[in-house]
């Protein structure tokens, strides 16, 4: 097995790593205290033991005979980690960034999402409402407290050549500079099990356009005419076109229903009203849940969706087809359907809801028909 052996030393601060932001987060202290009793660092991580557990849980198991040293409630954690590792893979943050978002979160919470800490400090980095991290329920959102941290981490100038305990605290500001490192091996292992169950992010090299028989040209009602669009609303006047097929019109009502849920990269789309962050949705997900309550079965990923049904020209497309967009017509990064009258229903990126947009909005690169 391979293991994963990283020395530690401890690190003193300048005065100039520690202006890297101007956010203010309380001490670590009360959080270490209040969320586990573990000390010391963690130098003999096996990588592969932590992945199958990971996967364990990720599939269902309840924890209880999962033991992975320096989780003590893995069943909470695990699930956690896997929505900051999701976040930061959105957002296109490095490796080495979502380690440092672990590692601070382990520190912090011990990856909980606490609703105490010092002070008013709450969540899983604990953040500060009254320091601007956002209101208390924002910060309790796992998807948004990972957002706010990641985004003061860039701001961060040559964040990426600092070591990890170094980056963290340029962003935490605690009390406790030098404990971030302990988590860096544990962190690291967690990193790597989680992003391997995620569908792979690697842009494609080859930009030769597959025969999708696209040509470029946008259907004749272009969804202009219903104005600005309020994210996570349906435009006014807008109705199901009635010669849409049965199954599409099922579809298009389920994706519906979905407007105003936040986006989550790897999110299944099962429950994306519950709390759960990783039931919300992505692109892909969206499509295929619409269309599986449809009683149609879907691939998960944009990059097999663009191969499911048959192509069709973007001048000619019904309600129902789904639409294709960024990266290239072989491998797009992105899907939405289309909702007749020159509308699009998607979840478009991380931080915006399922929403619809008008057509004109879009590069079309590929379409498909699935009915």
């Amino acid at each position: 097995m391979k293991a994963v052996a990283v020395g530690i030393g401890v690190v003193f601060l300048s005065p100039l790593l520690l202006a890297g932001t101007a956010m203010m987060m309380a001490s670590s202290a009360e959080a270490v205290q209040t969320s586990g009793s573990f000390s010391g660092c963690l130098t003999d991580i096996d990588s592969d033991e932590v992945a199958k557990h990971v996967t364990d849980i990720l599939d269902g198991a309840s924890g209880k005979d999962v033991h992975i040293e320096g989780l003590d409630l893995p069943a909470e954690q695990v699930p956690n980690a896997r929505t900051i590792v999701a976040t930061g893979i959105s957002l296109d943050v490095p490796k080495k960034g979502q380690i440092i978002a672990l590692a601070t979160a382990m520190q912090e919470s011990r990856l909980r999402n606490l609703n105490y800490g010092d002070r008013d400090s709450l969540g899983l980095f604990q953040q500060r409402p009254s320091q601007g991290w956002g209101t208390a329920q924002q910060i309790r959102d796992p998807v948004y407290a990972s957002e706010r941290f990641y985004k003061e981490l860039l701001k961060v100038k040559g964040w990426q050549q600092m070591t990890v305990t170094q980056a963290a605290q340029a962003v935490q500001k605690s009390g406790y500079p030098d404990a971030y490192a302990q988590w860096e091996n544990l962190s690291t292992a967690l990193q790597e099990a989680i992003a391997k169950t995620f569908p792979s992010t690697g842009k494609d090299k080859d930009d030769k356009e597959s025969a999708t028989g696209t040509t470029g040209c946008a259907p004749a009602k272009d969804g202009s005419g219903f104005g600005r669009i309020p994210e996570g609303s349906v435009p006014k006047g807008y109705k199901i076109p009635k010669d849409a097929d049965p199954k599409a019109r099922k579809a298009l009502n389920w994706a519906m229903h979905q407007l105003g849920t936040q986006y989550q990269w790897g999110g299944s789309c099962t429950d994306a009203h519950g709390p759960d962050p990783m039931g919300r949705c992505d692109c892909s997900s969206l499509m295929q849940q619409a269309y599986a309550h449809a009683g149609i079965t879907l691939t998960r990923t944009t990059y097999t969706q663009v191969n499911e049904g048959k192509a069709v020209s973007p001048s000619h497309l019904q309600p129902g087809d789904l639409i294709f967009s960024r990266g290239t017509a072989s491998r797009p990064e992105h899907v939405g359907m289309y909702m007749g009258e020159g509308l699009v229903i998607e979840a478009p990126r991380t931080s915006k809801p399922v929403r619809i947009t008008p057509i004109k909005d879009w590069d079309i690169l590929a379409a498909r028909r699935v009915l």
